[in-house]
């Protein structure tokens, strides 16, 4: 009988071997239950090709050619990705709607001998949670946000904060971005889907009775939107701003963002989006330094006319209490060593 799961975190809890996802590739790739395995009893062009069948011809030849090519990619996954397995080996098997695809292999694991159990639902239950518990829920938590201008090495604070025992979350890791308009990674940002259940997993991880340290970020990290219950809670959350001089900055941030300032041709082109934002000559300024390969000057430029007054505008909108201040001196190890124990030690007190 299929295992019906009423929250996300009895689903997280699920106390199975192994989760499978049997849907397409392209299916999973987009998001899939964490931790899951991808074994597709349908490829991308199969699962294409059958769908086409079903619309455009006949929905009983379309089950007949699907059937043989579920079982024999089944089979297929049986020989080699599961042949390890002994029989004592317990996993759970999901597909879009919980229907044949799943239906068909995990009566083939249980024919085997192993106790396969399948999701009722499939994936779309499992949506349906991830979306009621960062949509339609109020998060538990304490947030306090980690706030400053660009280049105050925020990320790099959450990371040792994180590793002296405070409970941080970071949506830029998540998102796979670094926040800004030059934020983009070389790997390509998480399906929004994908982005969401990465960032569920980890909120089910926390301990409610612990603050949450985050990042002060504006509603989208990159392309990817901040659930709003989230969002509201980090607009609200009192803040512990983090300051350094702007030579400091500069420093640090021509050093971080060494691959973006080295492509030119991207750098024109993320930047002339901000013609009708900011006055042609500033851009024009941007694009001779970008010509003349001088990185710390540029990384000054775009720090006094484009970073900076755009953190002061939404620190005025978004704002809420600051609780302390922290000095990151001239930004070295040391500094930073020292302000991720401020920042703990601020936390514990709250």
């Amino acid at each position: 009988m299929p295992n019906r799961y009423e929250t996300l975190q009895d689903m997280m809890a699920h106390g199975y071997d192994t989760v499978i996802d049997v849907r397409s590739p392209a299916e999973f790739a987009e998001d899939h239950i964490p931790g899951a395995i991808n074994l597709p009893v349908l490829s991308n062009e199969e699962r294409a090709e059958v769908g086409t069948i079903y619309v455009q011809d006949s929905p009983f030849k379309a089950r007949k050619l699907g059937a043989a090519l579920v079982f024999r990619n089944a089979a297929n996954n049986i020989e080699t990705s599961l042949s390890h397995h002994d029989g004592g080996w317990r996993p759970l098997v999901y597909c879009w709607r919980g229907g044949q695809r799943s239906g068909s292999f995990s009566w083939m694991l249980q024919q085997i001998g192993w106790r396969a159990g399948l999701i009722e639902g499939g994936y779309q239950s499992y949506r349906r949670l991830v979306y009621g518990y960062l949509y339609d829920q109020s998060l538990p938590f304490r947030l306090i946000a980690l706030d400053g201008y660009t280049g105050s090495a925020k990320t790099a604070l959450l990371q040792r904060v994180r590793a002296l025992g405070g409970q941080v979350l970071d949506l830029e890791g998540l998102a796979n971005h670094r926040g800004s308009l030059l934020g983009g990674m070389a790997q390509p940002q998480p399906s929004q889907k994908g982005f969401e259940s990465a960032l569920a997993q980890q909120l089910l991880q926390m301990d409610p009775a612990r603050p949450v340290l985050v990042e002060a970020e504006s509603s989208k990290v990159g392309a990817r939107i901040i659930p709003p219950s989230l969002w509201r809670a980090m607009k609200q959350a009192p803040r512990i701003e983090v300051q350094a001089p702007v030579e400091a900055r500069c420093r640090y941030l021509t050093q971080a963002y060494d691959d973006i300032l080295s492509d030119g041709e991207m750098l024109r082109e993320k930047l002339d989006c901000l013609r009708g934002h900011r006055p042609n000559a500033v851009i024009d300024h941007w694009f001779d330094l970008i010509a003349t390969g001088d990185k710390p000057a540029l990384t000054l430029a775009l720090m006094q006319d484009h970073y900076d007054p755009s953190y002061r505008k939404s620190r005025k909108i978004n704002g809420a209490g600051t609780i302390t201040d922290v000095d990151l001196g001239q930004m070295t190890e040391v500094d930073l060593e020292q302000a991720a124990q401020q920042i703990c030690e601020h936390m514990q007190s709250q």
